[in-house]
């Protein structure tokens, strides 16, 4: 359980994600407890495919909708996107760490359906969810990537200012290899040029 008090969560009206000509909208929003199953299929995917989370059974909808409640109740935003009204990726900010001096820095998760990278919707859901934390009291986000092989993770981050920040050697085993963890980080808003309000 956080020491941090929970904050109202930071809403916005759904926007849509500029796409080039004929391309399908690409509609970012809030997500909602009724998106889990969408939410729950797709990240079942990772559990079971990737080295991008170091779950190894996939959570079921009811858990994947705890989840959900807990990010809302610290206050920051899940969102989901949508493609011709289906489900196809989502991401979301948490608190780094509970101890209370990590207050003001977040993490991000990120994951697309199958079949949906290389098409811009992971840059639109990023740069959405690093404009809504902006909009908050938050001054660093960090990214936790699974695999120094897992490239378009780490060049996605990188286009959207992230900087690596570390590596991990070794620190997860799956699929019977070990697997280390790359860091990244970004400033949000002010960064460390100000001190946090009061």
């Amino acid at each position: 359980m956080s020491s941090v008090p929970a904050k109202q969560a930071l809403s916005a009206s759904p926007l849509a994600a500029p796409r080039s000509t004929g391309a399908p909208e690409i509609v970012i929003r809030d997500a909602t407890p009724g998106d889990m199953e969408a939410v729950q299929r797709i990240y079942a995917y990772h559990v079971l495919q990737s080295t991008a989370t170091f779950e190894e059974q996939p959570p079921d909808v009811q858990e994947m909708r705890s989840r959900l409640a807990q990010v809302q109740a610290q206050g920051t935003p899940w969102l989901v996107a949508e493609i011709n009204g289906e489900i196809v990726g989502y991401c979301y900010a948490a608190l780094y760490r509970p101890r209370v001096a990590y207050r003001y820095t977040l993490e991000d998760s990120i994951y697309l359906a199958e079949g949906q990278t290389g098409k811009g919707l992971g840059k639109a859901l990023l740069a959405a969810l690093l404009e809504r934390c902006e909009q908050g009291p938050w001054r660093q986000m960090i990214a936790v990537i699974g695999g120094t092989n897992n490239v378009g993770s780490i060049a996605l981050h990188r286009s959207l200012g992230f900087a690596h920040a570390g590596t991990q050697v070794a620190t997860g085993y799956k699929f019977k290899q070990w697997i280390d963890v790359v860091f990244m980080q970004r400033a949000l808003g002010e960064g460390s040029s100000t001190p946090p309000k009061a």
